[in-house]
């Protein structure tokens, strides 16, 4: 059985209106064999949800800049919960505070990238991380 490359949902969540490092994650996943859709600028966490599971995913990148990844962030783990695909990893970049990232944490976000990150750093543990999830899953 040939296993399909994984696919990464890239978004832009709330009135967010730069998606500059977005699509700079975006490419990079690509580059590297990733499937990525990016859902584009102004995304309710609904809108969000439903597009991770239509189109199947195995990862949701939350990219933003407004400060309110405290609300969006853990809303989009709760729905994709709701939808019965928590088992969906969701990463988050973007001006975050340190601060802020146990709390994300704990609401489900399985990784935050602060800006300045390289993106290979990305690349390599969005890799790791769902190859990882992939052997430990039911045959």
């Amino acid at each position: 059985m040939v296993e399909r490359p994984y696919r990464v949902l890239i978004a832009k969540p709330g009135l967010d209106g730069h998606d500059r490092g977005a699509k700079v994650i975006a490419r990079a996943l690509r580059d590297a064999g990733f499937e990525v859709i990016y859902t584009g600028l102004r995304q309710t966490p609904e809108q969000i949800v439903a597009a991770a599971v239509q189109e199947d995913v195995d990862a949701v990148g939350l990219s933003i800049l407004s400060g309110a990844h405290r609300r969006l962030f853990p809303e989009v783990v709760r729905g994709l919960r709701d939808a019965g695909a928590g088992d969906i990893l969701v990463f988050g970049g973007g001006i975050i505070p340190e601060d802020d990232i146990p709390f994300l944490e704990e609401a489900g976000v399985d990784r935050v990238f602060l800006p300045g990150t390289d993106t290979r750093e990305v690349v390599e543990y969005l890799g790791r991380e769902l190859e990882r999830r992939r052997a430990a899953a039911p045959a």
